[in-house]
């Protein structure tokens, strides 16, 4: 498979700060790559790079195995969406399009065929005569998507592109980016802070923090199996314990939280007795009132101090006993419990497959 984007060992300083800190990454042509991470962390300053607005300090940029440091933006085969599309109001949805083509100095046929069959692949036959303010939030993000793909880039670049809509439209738009990608077959690489959007459509997340690569990996790895804790807190919600390894016998150990509490962890890791550690747990791991059968599950009481009802993502914010800790539990659908209320007391299950440890070392 081709490898549309190299970047290699990219350090960016803005005199003593270091912004972007030894990145190397590739995409392979037509994936979905998403770069994920909090304000500050460096991921615009990494995107305006690759798209020649930034030169970087030191390291490599290649565009199918071509190297582009030094090379302007306009000489580069990228483009870039930023979260304020500039789309121009004075035209219509294909004098938009055909902008890039007219400034490049194509035939008027050339720009009339290419603009009817770029509004085609984005789900828009027909709308070349409208104009922008006639058309809704998504119609525009699909036309400021058509206006760069109209120039064939190797690459496309997007800024944070749905921050500016509203959270219905966003969850829409989440779901026909990621098949307008797959459809046109474009390199998208798509830079993010909500994790949302990075799981949903990417083929694969890069999480950054502090100018580097936590993890690379598929949005199903990064959720299940963090390799940092940096990721396990970014990625999905979780709950942590602070802790000390007291005894581990092969592959299994006894925690025993800052609280109290008793648990046995299943661990691929090096951690070793006496080992200061941090546990993460999802919501969704935690079992509410489980079947005594279930002998090997790690059993704790809470009290239930609210109901945060989401739909399916709805769950339960309590505390263990003794405890002013807040832990989150999945609360499962299927009405089977109803019957819990504020201040309830319940027990809570968790298999020692499902906790995550990590080092204090690590941080």
């Amino acid at each position: 498979m081709q490898i549309d984007l190299t970047v290699e060992s990219v350090t960016k300083k803005f005199k003593e700060f270091v912004a972007v800190d030894d990145v190397s990454f590739e995409v392979q042509q037509g994936q979905f790559f998403s770069i994920l991470g909090p304000s500050g962390c460096g991921k615009t300053t990494l995107l305006r790079m690759i798209a020649g607005f930034t030169e970087p300090t030191q390291g490599k940029i290649e565009i199918r195995g071509n190297n582009v440091v030094g090379t302007p933006p306009n000489k580069r085969p990228v483009n870039l969406i930023f979260q304020h599309l500039a789309l121009f109001p004075m035209m219509n949805v294909a004098q938009n399009i055909a902008f890039g083509l007219q400034r490049r100095g194509e035939k008027k046929d050339d720009i009339t065929r290419k603009v009817t069959k770029i509004l085609e692949r984005v789900g828009l036959p027909g709308f070349g005569e409208k104009k922008i303010d006639q058309l809704s939030g998504g119609q525009q993000q699909r036309v400021a998507i058509a206006r760069s793909l109209v120039m064939d880039p190797t690459v496309l670049l997007l800024d944070e592109p749905l921050g500016a809509l509203d959270l219905k439209l966003r969850e829409q738009m989440k779901v026909e980016l990621k098949k307008l990608q797959a459809q046109v077959g474009t390199t998208f690489i798509y830079i993010t802070h909500d994790q949302s959007e990075a799981l949903v459509m990417s083929d694969f997340v890069a999480v950054m923090n502090a100018g580097r690569f936590e993890q690379i990996d598929t949005p199903q790895n990064l959720y299940g199996n963090p390799l940092t804790p940096f990721v396990a807190r970014f990625v999905g919600e979780n709950n942590a314990w602070s802790g000390r390894v007291v005894e581990k016998k092969g592959p299994n150990v006894n925690v025993e939280t800052e609280e109290g509490h008793q648990f046995q962890v299943d661990l691929e890791s090096d951690i070793q007795s006496d080992d200061n550690i941090n546990l993460f747990l999802r919501p969704e791991a935690m079992l509410i009132q489980p079947d005594s059968a279930l002998t090997q599950l790690n059993r704790f009481e809470v009290v239930v101090r609210a109901i945060l009802f989401d739909g399916a993502n709805s769950r339960l914010l309590a505390n263990p006993l003794k405890s002013d800790k807040e832990i989150l539990i999945a609360l499962p659908q299927n009405r089977q419990y109803d019957h819990i209320k504020v201040n309830d007391r319940i027990e809570i299950g968790w298999d020692p497959g499902s906790g995550i440890c990590f080092s204090s070392s690590e941080g």
